[in-house]
């Protein structure tokens, strides 16, 4: 809902000014269609070339998604603290062997399944069990599990910003290929000269129009998408980062709901809930 009114706003002010000025808009509206084109496509084109299948399939999802609000709410990080708090609970009363065959079919275990979306989510249950699985097998301490931790966090952050940072060369190429359409129209120009002066004009304005058009596709359309697309996988990291620290703090013989506190310092402040709601939540109160 944001991006459309920024690119309202950006486009509003663009060509409000242009025409309050007295610009003559049709000049514009009639070269659009054929630079749009010549931009797009070249600029597409160059996109496919320079990237993988998988980073030009992951891209047009990632920029499908920034036209959908955020999942990661504070009611979904209290699921998952939630979540954590049911499964530690168990492990403290009952030993980490009770959580066997919760580990073995998340999707069929009652502890995963009563915390919604969350507790049905492929990524969120697959890290947690993962980890689960090699803190009942004993085989490896806290300061193991955590470099591998960090390892798999890492390649989730690399491999998650190839989208963005293929839209960002994207972006980063538009203007050069407005430039390619403008020498291109004064190339057709130079090969009019001996029409009339206002016919040539409407040539080299028309030619123009590629340099705008490349400039304000870069900078008002792909370059603030690309912008978004991190910012949501910088949001997405925060939930992994949250499951380690939450892990790992039990790992260390801290209590359950300490634990859990552990795992709420590292969400951003505006996802965040507070130490009483997040204690209210978790033992079940309203």
């Amino acid at each position: 809902m944001f991006v459309i009114i920024g690119w309202v706003l950006a486009l509003s002010c663009v060509f409000g000014v242009y025409i309050a000025h007295g610009g003559n808009i049709g000049v514009v509206l009639h070269a659009l269609p054929f630079e749009m084109v010549a931009i797009m496509g070249a600029s597409i084109g160059a996109f496919i070339a320079n990237n993988q299948m998988k980073v030009v399939k992951a891209s047009m999802k990632g920029l499908a998604g920034c036209f959908k609000g955020s999942k990661y709410t504070k009611a979904r990080f209290m699921q998952l603290l939630a979540l954590l708090y049911d499964i530690l609970q168990k492990v403290r009363k009952e030993g980490l062997m009770s959580i066997e065959k919760d580990i073995e079919d998340p999707h069929g275990s009652a502890l995963f399944q009563k915390h919604g979306a969350v507790g049905a989510d492929h990524h969120v249950t697959e890290f947690v069990t993962d980890y689960l699985r090699m803190m009942v097998s004993g085989n490896l301490n806290a300061h193991e599990i955590e470099s591998l931790m960090d390892s798999e966090i890492e390649t989730h952050h690399q491999e998650a910003h190839a989208p963005a940072a293929a839209i960002t060369r994207l972006a980063g190429g538009l203007p050069a290929f407005g430039i390619v359409a403008a020498v291109l129209g004064v190339v057709n120009t130079m090969g009019s000269v001996g029409q009339p002066p206002a016919v040539l004009g409407a040539m080299i304005g028309s030619a123009l129009v590629g340099t705008f058009l490349g400039i304000l596709l870069a900078y008002g359309i792909f370059e603030p998408l690309a912008g978004l697309m991190e910012q949501k996988i910088e949001e997405a990291g925060k939930e992994l980062l949250c499951i380690k620290t939450t892990l790992l703090a039990s790992m260390q013989g801290y209590a359950p709901q300490v634990a859990v506190e552990f795992g709420r310092k590292v969400l951003y402040s505006t996802e965040r809930p507070n130490f009483a709601e997040l204690e209210a939540h978790v033992k079940g109160k309203k």
